[in-house]
């Protein structure tokens, strides 16, 4: 499949199914989306997970499921972008365009299970347990499948996903509205990138705005309308989100980890910490 360029909709090739393997220094790196739905499982690397109101992580092992229309971004982490570095990233994704069966889907008795895919717009979630066992063992057979048995194994993974029951854990909570317009989306990447970089300062909501050509009052509205979170609430998880990295792969203090994610007083940094996970840092590394 081709690269889906940023809130770009790709011309359909009638194909139900796509496979794509993605191999480099660091994952695509901007807010997009598209119509298809996506299965992606990570291979290689780490990096935040970022998607309507959800800021997460991602690394190896991690199987993500999504539906049409998500903006979303798998960031890696800033040394995969390091010019001279040896770090790289691997991902394998299948989508699934329901475009391709045209009338097919909503006419034929067999494909009305598919309907409720059609629900998942604007949702993501991480696939957990033995359906990603399962699923993970479709992947391994699935690059030398065409025609038909490709075909077969897009429905049977489509068929676990249906059942999946609690193993679909939903990240995310959809937006007042579903997928960006293009202006929008280019808008929110901006921002988005903006705020990945400069998130261990002090950033104003001046050059917040500045940076979305807004005023401050009309940055708020369209921020917290596709992200449910206030700018300054944002910028916390995105430093939050750090700190868990730094907890788990460091032994650094707690005092120097909130420092360096942004935190200029060790007491905030606590209870954001806790109010966010729902435990204190040093429970969190044990």
């Amino acid at each position: 499949m081709a690269k889906v360029i940023s809130f770009q909709i790709p011309k359909s090739q009638r194909e139900f199914v796509r496979y794509q393997e993605d191999r480099g220094r660091h994952f695509y790196d901007k807010l997009h989306q598209h119509p298809q739905l996506q299965l992606t499982v990570i291979l290689e690397g780490k990096g935040q997970f970022l998607s309507g109101d959800y800021v997460g992580r991602f690394q190896v092992g991690d199987l993500f499921f999504l539906g049409e229309n998500v903006p979303h971004v798998f960031r890696s982490d800033p040394e995969y972008f390091e010019e001279n570095g040896k770090l790289s990233t691997a991902g394998n994704t299948i989508f699934f365009d329901f475009a391709a069966l045209g009338t097919a889907l909503g006419e034929l008795e067999d494909l009305q299970a598919l309907r409720k895919f059609k629900d998942f717009s604007g949702l993501c979630f991480q696939v957990l347990g033995e359906t990603k066992s399962r699923i993970l063992e479709i992947f391994d057979v699935f690059p030398e499948s065409y025609g038909l048995a490709r075909f077969q194994f897009a429905i049977q993974l489509l068929a676990i996903l249906d059942q999946a029951g609690d193993s679909l854990v939903p990240l995310n909570r959809p937006t007042l509205i579903r997928g960006l317009s293009e202006r929008d989306g280019k808008r929110m990447d901006q921002v988005m990138q903006f705020l990945l970089e400069n998130r261990f300062r002090q950033v104003s909501l001046e050059e917040a705005s500045e940076k979305a050509n807004l005023s401050k009052e009309a940055f708020c509205r369209f921020f917290k309308l596709r992200t449910r979170k206030t700018f300054t609430q944002y910028l916390q998880l995105l430093r939050i989100n750090e700190a868990q990295k730094l907890l788990q792969e460091t032994d650094l203090p707690v005092s120097e980890i909130a420092f360096k994610v942004g935190f200029e007083n060790l007491s905030y940094f606590n209870r954001s910490f806790k109010s966010i996970l729902g435990m204190p840092p040093k429970a969190f590394r044990k």
